[in-house]
């Protein structure tokens, strides 16, 4: 009679055999993911040590099922980047510029502290330890670090080369207590004056100013849109002759290595596409502005270079920290007008609504990343307090 067939992935009796040498071989008939049953052996001292090894061997064995990848736990945790970074390309889900971040978060982060190791070597403890030694130096670093190096070894979980992702059982990262910094009226109205006096030509060496940066800064406070959003608008982005005026945010301006920095048709995220009905102040910067655009297509950008090609966010970084340093002022950035949008916003009318201007899927990202606390509690509680502690007779 034939021998029954076994399921793949499992094994049959177990026999234990003396070797000349005096020690003792476990051997059984294992059926391999491919179909084909073979002779698994382990060598002890002892009959029950071999039969311990040899069952060892055997689950270790039906861990890993064999795919088309040539991928394998013994791999080079190099090989698997180099594996995931194609991956990355094949599906072509990711923009060009998350697609770079992951790559150079990979190559500058992670990498360093892994491509000596093997993919079975990286477990649970060493991630674990990898993370919080890096979270010490910074929170924002770890966090991608944690992003790609999970990503990564999820698609060998998926390609069934690890039988788990380590990185899914590291300790939570703990964000370190942070306020957002956001401006008062009274700053954002000094900001004004400085670049005023700057575009004025009153405290200018070289060429003469454009006028532009004021105008991007009245776009960033009143429709809260990211500095390369707003660099990214177009005449057909704008209505300023309906009653309510709007800037459509529908694009953001990108700057590869080795490529002249050029406009994307989308924003940051999906819900970053949207209209925003603009308040006074900015319809009459853009109204402004218009006037000196030149181009009459649709399709012509309201901020430009001297030559009509895009700005770069990184230039107008500099020209607003050269101008505001000249006027006193320091540790202003383009996202605070955002954060400082959304505080306003906020104690007016409430952080669902904030949430909605800036574009976020929720509001949690709001609070934390945005909002200045107000730590002025509601009077309200003095009134409270008068009318049932107040001593008698007074």
């Amino acid at each position: 009679m034939s021998r029954p067939r076994l399921a793949i992935g499992t094994f049959g009796d177990i026999g234990v055999v003396r070797t000349p040498g005096g020690r003792h071989t476990a051997r059984a008939r294992y059926r391999d993911w491919d179909g084909k049953t073979r002779l698994v052996e382990a060598t002890a001292d002892a009959s029950k040590a071999a039969t311990q090894a040899l069952k060892q061997k055997l689950t270790s064995r039906a861990l890993f099922q064999p795919s088309s990848t040539a991928l394998s736990p013994d791999s080079p945790f190099g090989e698997l980047v180099a594996y995931w970074l194609e991956d990355l390309d094949l599906e072509d889900r990711l923009s060009r510029t998350t697609r770079l971040l992951y790559e150079r978060n990979m190559r500058t982060l992670v990498l360093p502290a892994f491509e000596n190791l093997t993919l079975r070597e990286i477990g649970v403890a060493r991630c674990d330890h990898f993370l919080k030694q890096m979270a010490k130096k910074s929170y924002s670093r770890a966090r991608q670090a944690r992003l790609v190096l999970r990503l990564a070894l999820a698609l060998a979980v998926r390609h069934e080369v690890l039988p788990r992702n380590p990185v899914d059982s590291v300790s939570r990262l703990h964000r370190p207590p942070h306020t957002p910094d956001a401006l008062t009226p009274v700053e954002v109205n000094a900001i004004r004056l400085a670049i005023a006096a700057w575009e004025a030509g009153r405290a200018v060496s070289g060429p003469k100013p454009d006028g532009q940066l004021g105008v991007i800064v009245e776009v960033m406070l009143g429709t809260s849109a990211r500095i390369g959003e707003v660099l990214a608008i177009r005449r057909r982005d704008i209505d300023i002759t309906s009653a309510t005026p709007s800037i459509r945010i529908a694009g953001t301006i990108v700057s590869h290595k080795g490529e002249a920095t050029s406009r994307q048709d989308h924003p940051k995220t999906a819900k970053s596409r949207r209209t925003v009905a603009i308040p006074t102040f900015t319809a009459e910067a853009v109204r402004k502005r218009l006037v000196c655009v030149n181009n009459p297509s649709l399709d012509a950008l309201l901020f430009t270079t001297r030559e009509g090609n895009p700005l770069t966010t990184n230039s107008v970084r500099r020209q607003l920290r050269h101008v505001l340093k000249l006027a006193g002022i320091t540790g202003v950035t383009p996202h605070m007008f955002r954060r400082t949008v959304a505080t306003v916003i906020n104690e007016q009318a409430g952080v669902d609504l904030a949430a909605e201007l800036l574009g976020h899927t929720n509001t949690k990202i709001t609070i934390q990343h945005y909002i200045r606390r107000n730590e002025m509690v509601n009077p309200a509680t003095a009134e409270l307090l008068d009318r049932v502690l107040a001593k008698e007779g007074s």
